[in-house]
């Protein structure tokens, strides 16, 4: 295993090498996520064109007209489905100097029922832009690629614990939430807030990250300072969710992370995919061998983490996008039927 900026590289192809490059693969898979919890993922299969596909409509998204993107704001979806502009979005309370795309599983809204959790207003159509239609293909296709890929993933590494590999297979599968971000980092605000976006920890399973050239992701590591994650060309950094460290005990780590904006008049883009669980997903604590030597989960009293999944989304959309929680869901941010998310 090698190292970039403290960070393991670690190369999936390896399962398909025979037994010793496997076992290989799991020790350093098992160290990456006990000891740091994040990792640059090589050997993943996503080629070169498919990245650039993706990347291509992205900057073509994001050059569009302001009029273009305003349509599809954020603060017109009930399900937090769309454009988000610079600012409008928040972290620990302050505002992320970014704007973004947000999208998920093109599914029907799911209006939940009286008797049903608040949290299935997460379900629903995404919007997407009419001077762009390539972009819904190009944005679909990457869901459906690196929900693969992240299934093999998370396969591997749960066996690299000693853990039955397809532990979690029942709360994935055809109704998983996953959630994919196009973002753009248009540089430092000049007000001398440099919050790209600000330290925090992922709420689901595994996270992805595809980062232009440009750099400004930071991870917290052990000496408590937060080191450069520098680009490694044709890579993925791969964190995990606080729901891998809850159902470990602690054992695997889910590792606080930000980024800090780009110079003036410098643009840095990245897309990070959020490989998530169905939202009315149950997670079991994992059945693995080290579960004795697990030190425990660190709580924090301002960001509890619930059984259901969704409960954990929802929690987070109505912090990070408080217009979208006042345009569409004021009853929740009062109490109403979430308790405990209002904060």
């Amino acid at each position: 295993m090698t190292y970039s900026s403290q960070l393991p590289i670690v190369d999936l192809a390896a399962a398909d090498r025979g037994p010793q490059a496997r076992r290989l693969l799991h020790a350093q898979l098992h160290s990456a996520a006990h000891d740091v919890g994040f990792f640059q993922l090589v050997g993943h299969g996503v080629t070169h064109a498919e990245t650039q596909a993706l990347t291509a409509a992205m900057r073509a998204f994001f050059a569009l007209p302001e009029a273009d993107r305003h349509a599809i704001d954020t603060t017109y979806s009930p399900h937090f489905r769309g454009y988000t502009r610079v600012g409008d979005e928040r972290t620990g309370g302050s505002r992320d100097w970014r704007d973004q795309l947000d999208i998920g599983a093109e599914r029907p809204a799911h209006v939940p029922g009286p008797d049903e959790a608040p949290y299935w207003w997460l379900q629903g159509p995404n919007q997407w832009p009419d001077a762009l239609p390539e972009l819904r293909l190009a944005a679909l296709n990457w869901v459906e690629r690196l929900s693969g890929v992240a299934e093999r993933l998370l396969h591997e590494l749960l066996a690299s614990i000693g853990a039955p590999a397809g532990f979690y297979d029942d709360i994935f599968g055809a109704h998983a939430h996953p959630h994919l971000k196009l973002v753009r980092y248009p540089g430092s605000a000049g007000d001398g807030d440099d919050q790209g976006v600000g330290a925090h920890k992922d709420y689901g399973f595994l996270t992805l990250l595809l980062q232009d050239h440009v750099g400004g992701l930071q991870v917290e590591r052990e000496d408590g300072v937060f080191h450069d994650v520098p680009p490694l060309p044709g890579a993925f950094v791969v964190n995990l969710g606080e729901l891998l460290e809850v159902a470990t005990n602690g054992y695997l780590l889910a590792t606080n992370h930000r980024v800090v904006s780009p110079p003036p008049a410098t643009e840095r883009f990245s897309v990070p995919f959020f490989y998530n669980p169905r939202l009315d997903a149950r997670i079991r604590p994992l059945e693995f061998p080290y579960a004795e030597s697990a030190p425990g989960v660190t709580a924090d009293p301002a960001n509890p983490l619930f059984a259901e999944y969704g409960r954990n989304e929802l929690k987070g959309k109505l912090r990070a996008h408080p217009l979208t929680a006042a345009r569409h869901h004021a009853g929740l941010l009062t109490g109403g039927s979430q308790p405990a998310m209002s904060a």
